[in-house]
């Protein structure tokens, strides 16, 4: 991941800097999405981000360098109380040319206020936030091993799960719209991962997969969401088309089962195996009895058949008053020829 710093110009121009920031990082605009059918309605926009007149979508960097833009949903939300589930889904698209990328970042209350003066992806110095980078530049210093990956970053640049996206003939910055989904499940505690082109239906299989507690991560602290983008030397830009977030609250019961199922403990297993052979038995008795009331049916069909073409002798009732013998008489006359001769 590429990085730029500010710690290069005299401290006191830094100083005037830094007060500008703090002082203007306020949400640009949040009217402009209200309306937008692509986004959710409470997202505010920061940095460079804007809507340009007659553009239904979100560009976040400038043609001056260094840029930065931010788009962040105004409610945050907590993992504490009830199991906490995620799903999310955006689309994008990058240009060619010397820019970072593009990251989805979960951070805490206050980043929006500093994020413009921390480098790649506004995260440089941000001591704990998770971010799925979609990253266009490769950065020795963090391990970047190519220009056109996906990451995942935990509370460092040094992304600790990487997919290649060579591998999978899509270009991150070739100007072609792309969509990407991330999900997060509280009882598995699985963050995935999923990219495609903007006319792809969602992949089945992810991308990108890693297990993390993010309970345990975050606590009771207020969790923002946003998408962040940052450029170099302004010869790029970043749009973001649509997106959505949903937060799921899963009731604790559904979530009493173990989260991974290699580390059920054997009190846990033989219960599970009771059911399978209860369940396998009573499947059983069920098909024999269908099997058996299919046979009964059969049965009573073809008895019905074979009833109605079957012919029966008719018993009768014989005396021997029935068949007599008499002498009949018979009477042979000749011809009249005969006669004559």
């Amino acid at each position: 991941m590429a990085t730029f710093s500010i710690h290069s110009y005299p401290f006191s121009f830094n100083l005037q800097i830094l007060i500008f920031l703090f002082f203007t990082a306020k949400p640009i605009s949040s009217f402009a999405l209200q309306n937008n059918p692509n986004f959710d309605p409470y997202i505010s926009l920061f940095g460079d981000a804007r809507v340009e007149n007659g553009s239904s979508n979100v560009i976040l960097t400038r043609s001056h360098a260094p840029s930065s833009g931010l788009l962040l949903l105004d409610k945050p939300f907590k993992f504490v109380g009830e199991p906490v589930s995620f799903s999310t889904e955006f689309t994008f698209s990058l240009s060619p040319g010397n820019a970072d990328g593009l990251a989805l970042v979960f951070v805490p209350n206050g980043f929006q206020a500093r994020f413009t003066s921390q480098g790649s992806f506004g995260l440089f110095g941000e001591n704990m936030y998770l971010g799925i980078e979609f990253d266009t530049q490769k950065d020795d210093k963090v391990g970047d091993f190519n220009a056109n990956h996906i990451g995942i970053d935990i509370n460092s640049l040094e992304s600790i799960k990487v997919s290649n996206l060579s591998s999978s003939s899509m270009v991150l910055n070739n100007g072609e719209p792309l969509k990407s989904w991330v999900d997060y499940d509280s009882s598995s505690k699985l963050l995935q991962v999923r990219l495609s082109t903007f006319d792809s239906k969602r992949p089945f299989s992810p991308i990108l997969t890693y297990s993390i507690d993010l309970l345990e991560m975050w606590g009771t602290k207020d969790v923002f969401v946003g998408i962040i983008s940052t450029s170099i030397n302004g010869s790029s830009f970043s749009n973001v088309y649509s997106w959505r977030f949903r937060v799921r609250h899963v009731l604790n019961s559904m979530h009493s089962l173990p989260a991974n199922p290699h580390k059920d403990s054997d009190g846990f297993r033989t219960g599970k195996n009771k059911f399978c052979a209860f369940t396998f038995l009573a499947g059983l008795i069920f098909g024999t009895g269908c099997g058996a009331l299919f046979a009964f049916v059969v049965l009573f069909m073809w008895a019905i058949l074979v009833s109605r073409h079957s012919v029966f002798p008719v018993e009768c009732q014989v005396s021997p008053e029935d068949f007599r013998y008499e002498m009949v008489d018979v009477v042979v006359e000749k011809d009249n020829q005969f006669d004559k001769n």
